[in-house]
């Protein structure tokens, strides 16, 4: 029996940007399957985005390994509470913190808080993302464009910023890419755009980094099954996400989970400036 769901899927649309429990299916983020080992026991890590989707599926995973996490989120509250619930099942600490992340000051509160409430700051994930879809340059107004670069590229400067000064040497900076920076989907033109400078900004990031002994990659996940897909794509897109990858599936967030866990691991000490595709057989090169 194959084990993760293959399209078509059920025609579906949310509002942005999207709950898990109204998804048809129910996306798989590790709550069932993820087993840990211990790999990183007793680290403090912040994500972004981590209420649902990839996010989740780290969070659930890098609890499972030994870290405490503190999960930052737009207004997702009960997206977010169940997420907190499944980092505390594996016996670490969740903190919750809401807000725009679009804001230098809420990003320094977002790294205050994990100082002050986890005691540090090991692991930073730069994951939270927003993504809208637009048949014609002419439909993307100012205002969709600029909110995409805040919220996609800016914040994560502003949270790179204000939380490198409280990392240690062996601590790693884990940003979420996209396909979409390599093989842009036209529809995604904004989105994409974003993808690609996160990735130059990682690249650029772990050179600057070095000297403090501080690893930063990226990770470039394909088509993966989150909130996001249905609340931002056309319902025929919705359809057959996925299908056009070689596995003709999309991706569900717990298959990335070991890839996040693998970046932040002490044991990849000298893998740093990579990008990680975790595309379902689709090339980048």
């Amino acid at each position: 029996m194959e084990k993760f769901p293959r399209p078509p899927f059920e025609r579906q649309s949310q509002p942005m940007p999207g709950t898990t429990e109204r998804m048809k299916p129910l996306p798989d983020h590790g709550e069932k399957t993820y087993k840990g080992s211990g790999r990183l026991e007793g680290k403090k890590a912040i994500i972004t985005g981590g209420d649902s989707g990839i996010g989740r599926a780290v969070a659930i995973a890098y609890a499972r390994e030994g870290a405490d996490v503190l999960i930052a989120y737009l207004n997702e509250h009960e997206d977010a509470k169940s997420t907190k619930a499944l980092v505390e099942e594996a016996g670490r600490k969740g903190v919750l913190v809401a807000g725009d992340i679009q804001t230098s000051a809420h990003c320094k509160r977002i790294a205050e808080t994990a100082v002050n409430e986890l005691g540090g700051i090991d692991i930073l994930v730069n994951n939270a993302a927003h993504q809208a879809s637009f048949p014609d340059i002419a439909d993307i107004t100012d205002e969709e464009w600029e909110l995409t670069f805040r919220v996609n590229i800016h914040a994560m400067f502003y949270l790179t910023r204000a939380a490198v000064p409280h990392m240690k040497p062996g601590s790693s900076i884990i940003n979420t890419a996209s396909i979409n920076a390599d093989v842009p989907n036209p529809i995604l033109l904004a989105y994409a755009t974003t993808k690609g400078a996160i990735q130059n900004f990682t690249a650029g990031l772990a050179q600057m980094l070095a000297d403090k002994g501080i690893r930063a990659n990226a990770v470039a996940p394909g088509p993966i099954w989150t909130p996001l897909i249905p609340s931002t794509l056309p319902e025929d897109s919705v359809v057959n996400f996925g299908k056009q990858v070689p596995m003709k599936r999309p991706g569900q967030p717990v298959e990335l989970a070991s890839t996040y866990v693998m970046l932040a691991d002490p044991l990849s000490s000298y893998v740093s400036g990579a990008t990680i595709a975790v595309t379902g057989g689709k090339p980048i090169l």
